[in-house]
């Protein structure tokens, strides 16, 4: 696989490495000589340096001939414009690493087929979702990775008052999808003909409005608990989080010193509470009643700060303490220190940009996110060849064996739980669950 690479900072540098150790083709390109010449020692690639926005550098990197290009500096502006010089010189596949939620607008613009972007990465974002994961229900991981958080996953009990036992899933009208069905201890995979009974537990998949709606419906009693949840740092991660547990389950308060951004965040999100302090107070901790909430989220891009404050989360009795560590240096040592320092996650930037970058130049065509406890049901990602013949077909037109559900549709644009109506087109990824037995026809008819 010929890749090339713009940008050798943390991220760059860092998959520069890990492609080139996995023996694929690759070229960086950088614009400062000193960093160059380190990597050059002790990485396996042809090292370019030169300005990643420039058509002359790119063509003498041979972009034509790329098949991903990774825009990866640290300046948005540099990567949108890398990535559009290179789609227009022949680059096949171009993803671009970028800051500013402003390019996930499309209000007036769509700016990733402006530029010709094919994947657009946050590191921010992904650290939420990684996040988000751990504060959501059980048994959602590998459909939210694949989502970057814009599914969520729930599993509801039917409940005996709930008018929907009894009912076939094909006499439902539903916006989210019901992936399996737990009844006793016998899990199985949801079909059209699946009737719903009293004390089933089902796994579903959609928005997190979507999914609160059929908690309803299930289980019309129930009464979510609320998880109190205390983020210290009003930075692009912590505004990433709160708008994925955007849902009444979530009591949120943020912690930030900056007056000017309090108030801005007050604005963009009413339904929070914004505490204006700097929570490396241990007073001001102690007077938020810091041991009481059920997660505390260091997220300010100052490693030490978000140390120290999860130490003194941990102390002061909260449960569930999670940073964000922006330093590589920190990265290894944190980790193997996490149970002795009372930290329940630490996530990373940078690794979780390139573990996303690494998936998505995967030449599998298919992967296996998870097996269920019962060892015969697989949730796997297949990627949608360019010449299958069912590209540009509806969901609804592809004959999948019983026991196969669609249940999350990647298309350059958006992530969204498929319907029968919805086509895919090469390139496309799903998600799919499907008993063991499925696994090499599903495989045969969309690999």
């Amino acid at each position: 696989m010929k890749i090339i690479i713009v940008g050798a900072g943390e991220v760059g540098g860092y998959l520069c490495e890990l492609l080139s150790r996995q023996a694929h083709d690759v070229t960086l390109i950088e614009s400062s000589h000193r960093i160059a010449n380190d990597l050059e020692e002790n990485c396996d690639a042809r090292i370019l340096i030169g300005n990643g926005s420039s058509a002359e550098v790119l063509t003498k990197a041979n972009v034509s001939d790329c098949d991903f290009f990774l825009a990866m500096t640290s300046e948005d502006r540099t990567n949108l414009i890398s990535c559009s010089l290179a789609k227009a010189l022949g680059a096949k596949s171009t993803i671009v690493r970028f800051h500013d939620q402003t390019y996930t607008d499309n209000s007036f613009v769509n700016y990733q087929l402006h530029f010709g972007v094919d994947y657009m990465l946050n590191p921010e974002g992904l650290c939420a979702v990684e996040l988000a994961k751990s504060i959501r229900n059980p048994g959602r991981v590998a459909v939210e990775n694949f989502a970057r958080g814009q599914i969520e996953v729930q599993q509801i009990r039917v409940a005996v008052k709930s008018h929907l036992a009894g009912s076939k899933l094909r006499d439902i009208q539903l916006r989210t999808r019901i992936g399996y069905v737990q009844r006793n201890d016998k899990i199985a995979v949801a079909s059209a003909n699946t009737r719903l009974q009293s004390g089933d537990i089902v796994t579903a998949f959609g928005s997190s409005e979507d999914l609160f709606e059929l908690n309803r419906i299930l289980d019309p009693r129930s009464v979510a608990e609320q998880s109190r949840i205390v983020l210290f740092g009003g930075s692009e991660t912590a505004i990433a989080l709160v708008r994925l547990l955007n849902n009444p389950r979530y009591k949120i308060r943020i912690i930030e010193e900056d007056a000017n951004l309090c108030a801005d965040l007050a604005e963009k999100f009413p339904d929070i509470n914004l505490i204006h302090g700097n929570a490396t107070s241990l007073r001001l901790l102690e007077e938020e009643h810091i041991g009481q909430t059920d997660y505390f989220v260091a997220c300010t891009k100052r490693d030490e700060d978000n140390i120290m404050t999860g130490l003194q989360a941990s102390k002061l009795g909260a449960p569930h303490v999670q940073l964000v560590i922006n330093k590589p240096d920190y990265e290894n040592v944190l980790q193997n220190l996490k149970s002795i320092l009372g930290v329940e996650l630490m996530v990373s930037p940078r690794v979780a940009t390139a573990n996303e970058v690494l998936r998505y130049v995967s030449t599998e065509p298919v992967i296996e996110l998870a097996t269920l406890p019962n060892q015969s049901i697989k949730i796997l990602e297949i990627r949608i060849a360019h010449d299958n013949p069912f590209s540009g077909r509806n969901l609804g037109d592809i004959p999948l064996p019983e026991g196969c559900v669609v249940v999350a549709l990647l298309h350059k644009f958006q992530v969204k739980v498929p319907g029968a109506q919805d086509s895919i087109l090469g390139g496309d990824r799903i998600v799919i669950i499907t008993n063991d037995e499925n696994v090499e026809p599903v495989r045969d008819i969309l690999a």
